[in-house]
């Protein structure tokens, strides 16, 4: 990982975004010492909707609406 000072960075930032972008590696930006942030390739989310994680992966067999039968269920009475 690499590590530049804002002024630098500051400097040069285009010519970072192309390194960045054609290296995949990060750059961390200094200021007095301290890092401050973080120069990184851009990827997207893995999962745009959660909820649809398991859209289409599914299937409904059966009544869904049914009760479950006694003899699957041992709730006291």
């Amino acid at each position: 990982m690499t590590t530049i000072q804002a002024s630098e960075f500051k400097a040069t930032c285009l010519a970072l975004m192309d390194q960045v972008a054609r290296t995949g590696e990060t750059i961390v930006v200094t200021k007095n010492g301290k890092p401050i942030a973080e120069l990184r390739p851009y990827r997207p989310p893995r999962i745009k909707n959660p909820l649809g994680l398991h859209k289409g992966k599914s299937k409904i067999t059966g009544d869904i609406m049914e009760p479950v039968g006694q003899h699957l269920w041992d709730a006291p009475q």
